[in-house]
C-alpha cells in the first residue's frame, strides 16, 4: 500500500487508539491487499491513518454511524448548521435533552455535543439517553471546520461502505487478502472492569468469546485479524495460539497529569504472516 499522509479523526472518543495508530497501521500494511474492515469504529483513528483504497466501517452504535454517513456525503451542511448553534451550558443542555429525527440533525447534535461534552465522553445510560455534563473551557465545535476536520474526513471516507451492524455479520465478509482491525471494549473474564461500552449495554465476555471465534474463521479463509485488547491472563487464554505484541501507554483518564498510570494492552494478530 502507498503510505498516505494520516488524516486526524473528527470525533473525541475516549479509548480511541490515536496514540498507537500508527505501528497498528504497519501492522496492517504488511497485511493489506483488498479491503480493509474495521467493525468497531468509534473515533475511526486507524482508519484515518490507514486511509485504505477500499474498506467496510462499522458499529453497532446507529448514531456515530449516521454521523459518519452524514460527513462523508455532506460536511459542508454539517458544519453551516453547527456554525449556527452557541456554545454554552443551555443550548448543550436542550440539545442533549432533545431527540430530532432527521438524519442531518441528529448528527449535527452527536457532534455538537462530542466536542462540547466533559472530557469528549460519549456515554448513554440504560434508558439509551446521553448523559454526559456540560465541559465549558475551551471545548467547542469549532475545531471542525478551523482545522479542517470534516473536510478532510469526508474525502478520506469518500469511497468507504459505511454499515450499522454487529461486528460478527461484518467479520464474516473477510476474506484471503483482507484485514480487519477490532477495538473492542476491554472485558475481561471474571472481572467487572468498569469500563462500559459506548452504548446501553456493555460488551460481555460472551462478546469477547463471539469476536474470538469470528477472528479465527476469518483467518482461516486468509484474512488478517488485528485486535487491541486487554493485557490479560484471560485474553491470552482466549487467543492461544495467536501472535501478541504488548502496547504501552499513560491513562488519559484522569486529568490529573500526575495520577495518570502506565497501562498495558494487547495487539493479537491472526492470519498469514507478513507478505
Amino acid at each position: 500500500m502507498k503510505k498516505q499522509e494520516p488524516t486526524l479523526p473528527f470525533l473525541k472518543w475516549p479509548g480511541g487508539k490515536r496514540w498507537a495508530s500508527g505501528l497498528i497501521v504497519d501492522v496492517l500494511r504488511r497485511r493489506l491487499r483488498n479491503t480493509y474492515y474495521e467493525p468497531f469504529l468509534g473515533g475511526g483513528s486507524v482508519f484515518f491513518a490507514l486511509q485504505p483504497r477500499l474498506a467496510v466501517l462499522s458499529d453497532i452504535n446507529a448514531d456515530l454511524i449516521n454521523t459518519y454517513c452524514l460527513v462523508r456525503d455532506c460536511p459542508a451542511e454539517l458544519i453551516r448548521r453547527l456554525k449556527h448553534l452557541t456554545v454554552e451550558k443551555a443550548t448543550y443542555d436542550r440539545l442533549r435533552a432533545s431527540d430530532p429525527e432527521g438524519p442531518i440533525e441528529r448528527a449535527v447534535r452527536f457532534l455538537y455535543l462530542n466536542r462540547t461534552a466533559f472530557g469528549g465522553i460519549y456515554r448513554l445510560n440504560l434508558a439509551g439517553q446521553f448523559n454526559v455534563p456540560y465541559g465549558g473551557g475551551g471545548r467547542t465545535p469549532e475545531v471542525l471546520w478551523r482545522k479542517g476536520l470534516l473536510a478532510s474526513a469526508s474525502r478520506v471516507l469518500g469511497e468507504a461502505d459505511i454499515r450499522h451492524a454487529d461486528f460478527e455479520l461484518v467479520m464474516e465478509l473477510a476474506r484471503r487478502g483482507d484485514a480487519v482491525y477490532c477495538d473492542p471494549t476491554y472485558t475481561v473474564a471474571h472481572e467487572n472492569n468498569g469500563f462500559v461500552r459506548y452504548n446501553q449495554r456493555n460488551f460481555s465476555w460472551q462478546d469477547q468469546e463471539r469476536l474470538a471465534c469470528a477472528a479465527r474463521r476469518a483467518g482461516e479463509r486468509g484474512a488478517a485479524v488485528i485486535i487491541s485488547n486487554a493485557h490479560h491472563a484471560s485474553i491470552r487464554r482466549l487467543y492461544k495460539g495467536a501472535k501478541f505484541q504488548v502496547l504501552e501507554r499513560y491513562s488519559s483518564v484522569s486529568t490529573d497529569v500526575s495520577k495518570r498510570r502506565q497501562v498495558r494492552e494487547s495487539l493479537v494478530v491472526i492470519g498469514p504472516d507478513v507478505v
